[in-house]
């Protein structure tokens, strides 16, 4: 009991952390989460992109795309934009600014060639975000750019929730950066 306790408590100040959001009103919502430690994140994300059937929102402060055999990243842009394909609505936000607009914009071009809807706030303040959500279900969110040092060779940590009433709460909020 202790443990899910703390464990409440972990998943709502990674929250209020992340989004600098008041946490919601004391009450309990039923809440899944699954701690997405290092290269268990791209898995889980791949996954979750497959088995979408409505609607994807993602924005990352980087999504570097390389060209090498095994890229994660380019991986993951595949799936978005067979996902994309098979009639998912697929919005990625990226930030515009340097100095990451380089790869971001690299990035943007391959998957708007492939149907997704991409966008770069104009916003004066960065867009660091790093959260996906997907069929206003499900929200993975924690440290992960979309890089193949972060999927595979960094110490990461992120979080898989299960929580429509969290994912429509980060959706709310990455729609206001547009």
């Amino acid at each position: 009991m202790r443990k899910a306790i703390l464990a409440r408590g972990a998943v709502w100040a990674l929250w209020a952390l992340l989004l600098g959001a008041q946490p919601l009103p004391a009450r309990s919502l039923p809440v899944k989460a699954v701690l997405l430690e290092d290269s268990a994140y791209s898995e889980m994300l791949v996954s979750r992109i497959r088995e979408s059937k409505r609607r994807i929102l993602c924005a990352f402060f980087l999504f570097k795309v390389g060209e090498k055999r095994g890229n994660l990243p380019a991986v993951i842009a595949g799936e978005l934009v067979k996902a994309s394909r098979r009639g998912v609505e697929v919005t990625v936000i990226l930030e515009g600014k340097k100095p990451v607009r380089f790869d971001n914009h690299a990035a943007g071009r391959l998957l708007s060639q492939g149907g997704v809807r991409v966008i770069y706030p104009r916003q004066r303040r960065l867009t660091h975000a790093k959260a996906v959500v997907i069929d206003d279900r499900y929200l993975l969110m924690g440290s992960h750019n979309l890089t193949q040092s972060a999927l595979k060779h960094n110490n990461e940590l992120s979080v898989l929730l299960d929580s429509p009433e969290l994912a429509a709460s980060v959706s709310r909020y990455l729609k206001d950066i547009r």
